[in-house]
């Protein structure tokens, strides 16, 4: 089983970038989002989950039937988008690991990109721990590949174990950067009681 570090590195490479001038309507705004989309289908297909798919409005859906006895459980619902916003690169983004034993942080020696501790202070709680970080020339995409990362590593997990669950709706959207992530999502499809948004806020958590 891959662990998440490595998946979420991996979907970091996927460029798929949301584009803010696209006119009005046009679902996905970026042709390249299919990329991630596609990416994800397969994925789950290969954890058995035959179901998956995406539709022409590069929206991913896909559905966990409840284990025997658990059928009449609340349906949960987990989403993530697949864009990343375009006020910084997200092609060839070259993700690396540090170990931060605190100060500051040099993401690209080369080109003199320093993340100063001074201008970050959250970075205290981090010391001791590594982080994922870019090298600086490009935004990392945690916003929100690693939403994207976390949903088909406990979709795996729960699997691998057998643990007994009610239905889980797995949803994946584009161009939630741009403000039109759920425009064209289908509620009615889709099929959850209630549903969690997977990602990253702020400097805050997962």
């Amino acid at each position: 089983m891959e662990n998440i570090v490595d998946r979420f590195i991996r979907y970091t490479k996927v460029y798929s970038e949301s584009d803010p001038h696209a006119p009005e309507g046009v679902i996905p705004s970026t042709e390249r989002q299919f990329d991630m989309a596609r990416m994800l289908v397969e994925e789950l297909h290969g954890l058995g989950i035959e179901n998956a798919f995406v539709d022409g409005k590069c929206y991913v859906y896909a559905w966990v039937p409840a284990t025997p006895g658990c059928e009449r459980l609340p349906a949960v619902g987990l989403i993530a988008h697949m864009d990343t916003t375009s006020d910084v690169t997200g092609k060839d983004i070259k993700a690396q690991i540090i170990r931060y034993e605190g100060g500051d942080i040099v993401l690209n020696q080369e080109k003199g990109i320093v993340m100063e501790a001074a201008m970050f202070p959250e970075l205290e709680r981090f010391k001791g721990q590594e982080l994922v970080c870019t090298d600086g020339t490009t935004l990392l995409g945690a916003d929100d590949k690693a939403g994207a990362a976390i949903i088909l590593q406990a979709v795996e997990e729960l699997l691998a174990e057998g643990t007994p669950h009610g239905k889980i709706c797995l949803g994946f959207t584009p161009d939630e950067e741009i403000g039109r992530g759920a425009d064209a999502f289908d509620v009615k499809g889709f099929g959850a009681d209630f549903a969690f948004t997977v990602g990253w806020w702020g400097n805050q958590r997962l």
